[in-house]
């Protein structure tokens, strides 16, 4: 006789935390909800995994589902499973993260009613969130915090063309604190990744600042994935 096997009771989950860089703010995409648990409540784009689907694709499903975003490269950097974290049963989520240029096509518009809107907003005013989603949130910025130290995270959330100012400040609300201007530029221009252009800001009030762009290919010769920033 076929030995008959217990049913598993636990589901999974997605949640999605997007950093993005915007008029001198750090931004976290945000969806309110428009379904209960926490219907109108903000929360961080998420929903559950279908059986026919791999992790990955569960996270790009979601993702385009209730932003209209696509085609955006994420990473999955850590399970919460705490047996009280949804109201409805045992739902274990997996949080991915990811970094993007704001502007141009980026349009956010959620293909399903599951959410009424997507939005940005600046991590420092943000409002209270569904379920645990502060937690993933808080979670995912430090693990921005940590690679951004090693990796060059910082220019996958500006623009191809951009000033030192702009990339100092990108630094600085990731770290959360202030960095001193002539040693973070010394040490920035030492490594050897930073392209001068022949170019300066326009449609500015101030005096124009010199553009720079980061040299990738110089960047994997040099030092492969890792530099101490």
């Amino acid at each position: 006789m076929k030995e008959v096997l217990p049913q598993f009771n636990s589901t999974f989950s997605i949640d999605c935390v997007v950093f993005g860089f915007d008029e001198g703010e750090l931004k976290v995409l945000l969806i309110e909800r428009n379904e209960e648990p926490f219907k109108d409540w903000c929360a961080l784009p998420g929903n559950l995994v279908r059986v026919d689907e791999s992790l990955d694709q569960s996270a790009l499903r979601i993702l385009k589902e209730l932003t209209g975003l696509g085609d955006i490269f994420m990473e999955q950097f850590y399970t919460f499973g705490n047996v009280d974290r949804h109201p409805q049963g045992r739902v274990i989520s997996i949080a991915y993260y990811a970094l993007l240029r704001l502007g141009g096509d980026k349009a956010l518009k959620p293909i399903t009613s599951y959410a009424k809107k997507a939005f940005w907003k600046n991590i420092s005013d943000l409002p209270k969130l569904a379920f645990d989603h502060q937690m993933i949130f808080e979670k995912g910025l430090e693990k921005i915090k940590r690679r951004i130290k090693h990796q060059p995270i910082a220019f996958e959330l500006l623009p191809e063309k951009f000033t030192l100012t702009q990339l100092q400040n990108v630094y600085e609300l990731i770290m959360g604190k202030k960095l001193d201007k002539r040693n973070f530029r010394k040490k920035m221009l030492s490594f050897g990744v930073l392209k001068e252009l022949d170019e300066k800001q326009k449609g500015v009030s101030f005096r124009a600042a010199t553009l720079y762009k980061f040299d990738r290919r110089k960047y994997a010769k040099l030092f492969g994935k890792e530099i101490s920033f």
